[in-house]
């Protein structure tokens, strides 16, 4: 399968936050501003108008799983080749973003 390929099932919206604002797991407001998110980082872009910046969700999964294929100075960690969030949670993830 290939690793960037969205899985069968359905991961909630609040799964996605869950892991969005965990410090163990996404912690994606360790550098980005998200709506409802408290003590956000301010090094990456804020988290809004997402539909508008990416084509598809399999794109800003693309990105997720490991943006360092883009651009090998990034700051993002690549949450899925390095196994930080498995390929369900990082479906998770994106499907929070993605109706934010």
């Amino acid at each position: 399968m290939n690793a960037c390929t969205f899985t069968s099932a359905k991961p909630t919206l609040e799964l996605g936050k869950q892991l969005s604002f965990q410090r163990d797991k996404g912690n994606c407001l360790a550098c980005h501003q998200i709506q409802e998110g408290e003590a956000a980082g301010n090094i990456a872009p804020p988290l809004e108008n997402i539909k508008q910046k990416f084509n598809s969700k399999q794109q800003l999964k693309t990105i997720i799983w490991d943006a360092t294929q883009f651009n090998t100075k990034t700051s993002m960690p690549p949450f899925g080749k390095n196994n930080i969030l498995t390929t369900e949670e990082i479906d998770a993830v994106v499907n929070y973003i993605w109706a934010l």
